[in-house]
């Protein structure tokens, strides 16, 4: 949040009320030093109390007194030591580090430490110079002036028409100013009967204005509101209300305004308890009224009014007896809603809500985590499929060495009741739930003698229980079956292979390394005579016995040395065979498993991973499978990054799942996809001036998903933030809210003066 902040120039004005100033003989003021000059006299008057002491000074030797950090001049000062008053008068200027205070006329009270200035105007400092940002800063100095400023309490002060600002130029281009200002240091200022000036016209009247003023940058108050356009929404007034409950937490209250769809509220709340305790959770409420969108082609859609209501947020706590809890949500009631409204396109076209906890703990090699969570997969308006666990508990030991013999036995158990169910219209259709219970012990003998080749063999023991079964007809009964299997597993890494390549006048590295990293892995499962009965909702169910799986591949690395080694480009390619052709189907360890209506094959596809960093600011990966049957690349993509210094940031990336006829679950044109996706961030002059691009292109329908144009420019004291956004996802399948849109928002910032983002995802979603 950024904040105007007062505070700092009133107090630097006061501060020398700490140091009493009565004057005494012989040219000397109590607690003070008073700087004798050349032509500057120094005299009492005779009272009834001797103790009126006027001290003048000349135009060019000015009475000057030094208390401390802070310094005061004037043209002629009085002092009445009984009373502790003290009357300046004729150019008063006071100095403390880079800020300083300019009045015609003084009077201050040493005792009380209260007193007025008159006709007053000053500089202050409040912070180093920040970076600006999309959402503007808050600047390093401040203006102010008063007819009267008066101290009326230890942190208490009232300027009588008076005004601020932190435009430091000679006209500023915006100020407030006010009949009465009531400042409460490092808590709020008070303004009755403000007007809000731009360029010194009059553009806004407010008869009361509370205006917080908090030193570490929090405090509570209302955020300059942000407007918007869009074609389905209308016009829209998004407001904001920041609540700084803490220095360790806070809220925001927001209101939402759409001119054609109705009005909606939300908030979030953010606390940080320490190292790893903290969170946050964010929430709104629709309440839309009945309206017409215009889809793709021109048709018209009309939508009913609905309530609903859209939750997020994650939290981490640490808990007693070295546990710590997590949870997330991001869930909402309405999926078209959620779709309408959401900025982000990978908001706006989702089709999936998640909700989960869990606690999880380690004392020495011992663990325990117990997690319930909750996903739903939207298949339609009102049609989705559950999945998830209710709860989830696992308990393991970790590997430990039996001995002073080279071999390593650990244990890991499970206990899990798996959420699996089908819904439409809120009634349940279909309900494949079961427990499991799990039990894998493990033991470990690695070979690590030779520095070129390492071999690690595993054999472990899995014994699964479910309280569920399939019968001949393929229908889950209320039965329970057992499975138990060994396992047998062996690793080999080389033998490696290296060169090393000394290029000291190359200009890019002193040294190149070339390593050729071969490996095999050898896998034997035993028979798994029930596989046909066992209800498959999770990997740990699809194992496939009496099967051996041979997994090899090559990897070669390349790294450049100067000073230290880095990693510049690494590639590798990997393929599995299986002695059981079913077993191709579950491998987890390729993208395109798992795919209903697979043909039987005992190779899985070549898996070919490419990683390139030539330099620190440039990052790329490349990843793509071939299809062993149909000699096809079945999958491919690709991304990257670079980023040159601090001003420019750009990403982008592309995927595609390719149609091949004759491939079971490639064949079909409507599953093909080919997406390219990018963006690119640009700050210049320090961060004032910025704008990002980014868009989403399907090449498939030749047609972009979502294009969103942004910019910002921020000057001394005040800014604009422009966002544009174009969202056409008519040819997406999982497009059941708002298919088309046009965007716009608007944000002005004043130095200070903290703006937003909505919570649907305004100016990238960024908060401020």
């Amino acid at each position: 949040m950024l904040r105007l902040s007062i505070i700092f120039s009133l107090c630097i004005v006061f501060e020398w009320v700490g140091a009493p100033g009565a004057a005494r003989a012989q040219g000397s003021l109590a607690g003070c030093h008073l700087y004798e000059q050349q032509n500057m006299t120094f005299r009492k008057v005779a009272d009834e109390h001797e103790n009126h002491f006027i001290l003048e000074g000349t135009e060019d030797a000015p009475v000057q007194i030094d208390c401390d950090e802070m310094q005061l001049f004037a043209d002629h000062m009085e002092h009445f030591q009984t009373e502790g008053r003290v009357i300046a008068t004729g150019n008063v200027l006071y100095i403390s580090g880079g800020n300083r205070i300019n009045a015609e006329r003084m009077e201050f009270n040493t005792k009380t430490r209260t007193g007025t200035f008159f006709n007053a105007h000053g500089q202050a400092v409040l912070r180093d110079k920040p970076t600006p940002g999309l959402f503007g800063t808050q600047e390093p100095d401040l203006l102010f002036r008063g007819d009267e400023i008066h101290k009326i309490g230890p942190k208490k002060y009232r300027l009588i028409r008076g005004n601020f600002t932190t435009c430091v130029q000679p006209t500023p281009r915006w100020e407030m100013q006010s009949r009465t200002i009531t400042i409460n240091l490092d808590d709020y200022a008070l303004l009755r009967n403000t007007i809000f000036r731009v360029k010194n016209v009059p553009m806004l009247y407010l008869p009361i204005f509370y205006y917080p003023i908090q030193e570490d940058d929090r405090a509570t108050g209302f955020l300059i509101p942000t407007y918007g356009s869009t074609t389905a929404r209308g016009q829209s007034i998004s407001n904001a209300f920041f609540w700084a409950i803490s220095r360790s937490q806070d809220a925001t209250l927001y209101h939402d305004w759409f001119s054609k769809t109705g009005q909606g509220v939300g908030g979030e709340y953010r606390y940080v308890l320490g190292s790893g305790s903290s969170g946050n959770t964010r929430m709104s409420i629709l309440n839309e009224h009945e309206t017409v969108f215009e889809q793709v082609g021109g048709a018209s859609s009309v939508y009913p009014g609905q309530r609903s209501y859209t939750i997020a947020g994650d939290m981490t706590q640490r808990l007693p007896l070295n546990l710590h809890a997590r949870a997330n949500v991001d869930y909402y009631s309405s999926i078209i809603s959620e779709q309408r409204y959401q900025q982000n396109i990978y908001d706006a076209t989702k089709t999936t809500r998640r909700f989960g906890g869990n606690v999880a703990g380690n004392w020495g090699s011992y663990s325990f985590s117990a997690t319930a969570d909750r996903n739903d997969y939207f298949q339609g308006t009102a049609t989705f499929a559950t999945t998830g666990a209710a709860p989830r508990i696992s308990f393991g030991r970790g590997e430990r060495k039996i001995g002073s013999a080279p071999v390593y036995i650990g244990v890991n158990s499970e206990y899990v009741t798996l959420l699996r169910s089908s819904t439409t219209n809120d009634v349940k259709t279909q309900d494949q739930g079961l427990t499991r219970i799990d039990v894998n012990p493990t033991i470990r003998v690695p070979f690590t003698r030779w520095p070129f080749m390492t071999l690690n063999s595993t054999v472990s023991w899995r014994g699964t229980y479910w309280t569920e079964s399939l019968d001949a007809n393929k229908v889950q009964v209320p039965v329970g079956i057992g499975r138990r299997y060994f396992d047998f597993q062996t690793r080999i890494t080389g033998p490696v292979f290296n060169r090393i390549w000394n290029t000291p006048d190359s200009g890019y590295a002193q040294k190149f390394k070339h390593v050729v990293e071969p490996t095999l892995s050898i896998q034997r499962t035993t028979a798994v005579d029930n596989f046909d009965q066992i209800v498959q909702l999770e990997g740990a169910d699809y194992t496939v016995g009496s099967s051996t799986r041979y997994s090899y591949g090559v990897a070669n690395r390349l790294y450049a040395k100067n000073v230290t080694s880095r990693e510049i480009l690494t590639a590798t390619i990997s393929q599995s065979y299986y002695t059981d052709a079913r077993a191709a189907q579950f491998d987890r360890q390729y993208q395109s498993s798992f795919t209903v209506g697979s043909a039987p094959t005992h190779y899985s596809p070549v898996a070919l991973q490419v990683r390139g960093a030539p330099t620190d600011r440039f990052q790329a990966e490349f990843r793509t499978e071939w299809d062993p049957t149909a000699h096809k690349l079945r999958t491919l993509a690709a991304n990257g990054s670079f980023s040159s210094s601090d001003w420019l940031q750009t990403t982008g990336g592309w995927s595609q799942r390719r149609f091949i006829p004759g491939l079971p679950g490639f064949d079909s044109e409507d599953g093909a996809t080919n997406y390219l996706n990018a963006g690119t961030t640009v700050r210049r002059m320090g961060g004032r001036v910025g704008g990002s691009y980014t868009f989403n292109y399907d090449l498939k329908q030749k047609s972009f998903l979502q294009q969103r144009f942004t910019t910002y420019f921020n000057s001394q004291c005040c800014g604009i933030a422009v966002e544009y956004q174009t969202f056409n996802y008519g040819g997406s399948l999982s497009a059941y809210g708002l298919q088309q849109d046009k965007r716009f928002n608007l944000s002005f910032t004043l130095a200070g003066i903290g703006t937003f983002a909505n919570l649907f995802g305004a100016f990238g979603g960024q908060q401020r």
